[in-house]
């Protein structure tokens, strides 16, 4: 395990100086503005694992988080002029905080009950953010970006530097959170939740902790969105396109193992920007659900189930 623990600090400290060394050795900024979706999902997809994966406890509210973390970010640049890095900390504590209020309220609710019950979640929030006129109301609102931060040479840069961040912060938590006494109790909980509060697994302690982590990442997530953008409006920071493609990332990754999802949102998000600049950005929705369904069909644990049969069959094929 100790050993694992250094190889994994170890990759996240060649990748952050990977993207580090791109932001000074690339000077075309598209790679920079794929490569921020990719990592922006990559972060979404792990944060949707640790409830949706983990416990099962299927969450169709991404897009409600991202959103609300958007406009964290919108609201606090408009009225305190506040740098990124307090915006992406507010949103995360905007996020746990809505985490626990929805754990709370839904998460004694089981199965499509829950999930309605996050659909509803996104409907609310975004109704609320359309009547704000601060923030620029259903019309939306432009953003501007500060001057950038040395050692970067643009803002973008600056921002995929962030999202790596990001990344790494959302995967060590979910890599602690499979490995820990919590990672156990969700799993116990997610194979009979009744046999587990009879062996006295506190379930609706760790779905909510579960929740309000999960709820912290994804807001955190879409807090440089707007400055990514230069722009907010409710019905794309909102869009259930997140929620869908969350979804289809992390299953197609699979959700047993945190790496899983990261996996599933590399494949599918490098295959969108690929197809949104070769064909069209509106076959991103056909391939993603042709692949779901593939995945499915043939690969129901995902990715990691694959490659683990694959591993097997290798295995006894050798004996």
């Amino acid at each position: 395990m100790k050993a694992r623990s250094i190889l994994f600090w170890i990759g996240a400290a060649v990748f952050l100086v990977a993207v580090a060394a791109m932001t000074h050795f690339v000077r075309n900024e598209y790679p920079f503005f794929a490569g921020y979706v990719i990592l922006q999902f990559i972060v979404l997809a792990v944060a949707w694992s640790i409830l949706g994966g983990y416990a099962g406890y299927v969450n169709f509210g991404t897009s409600a988080f991202f959103g609300l973390g958007v406009y964290t970010a919108v609201f606090l640049s408009k009225a305190t002029g506040a740098p990124l890095a307090v915006q992406i900390a507010a949103a995360a504590i905007v996020g746990a905080l809505l985490g626990f209020a929805v754990g709370l309220v839904t998460l004694r609710m089981q199965g499509i009950y829950f999930s309605i019950a996050t659909i509803a979640l996104t409907i609310i929030i975004e109704t609320t953010v359309t009547n704000w006129r601060f923030v620029g109301g259903a019309a939306g609102i432009q953003m501007q970006r500060p001057p950038v931060m040395p050692p970067f040479h643009s803002y973008v840069q600056m921002l995929f530097f962030v999202q790596a961040l990001l990344v790494v912060l959302a995967v060590t938590i979910a890599r602690y959170t499979q490995i820990s006494w919590m990672g156990r109790g969700l799993q116990a909980l997610k194979d009979d939740e009744l046999a587990a509060e009879c062996t006295g697994v506190p379930t609706l302690r760790l779905k909510v902790l579960a929740c309000v982590i999960s709820g912290a990442l994804m807001c955190a997530a879409g807090a440089p969105a707007a400055m990514y953008l230069q722009y907010a409006d409710p019905s794309s920071a909102f869009n259930l396109n997140y929620s869908v493609s969350v979804l289809a990332m992390s299953l197609i990754g699979g959700t047993a193992h945190w790496v899983g999802p990261v996996l599933g949102a590399i494949l599918l998000g490098t295959t969108q920007q690929l197809l949104a600049v070769t064909i069209s950005s509106e076959a991103n929705v056909l391939v993603l659900g042709v692949m779901l369904v593939l995945f499915v069909v043939a690969a129901p644990e995902g990715l990691i189930g694959l490659i683990r049969r694959i591993g097997r069959n290798r295995a006894g094929g050798r004996a």
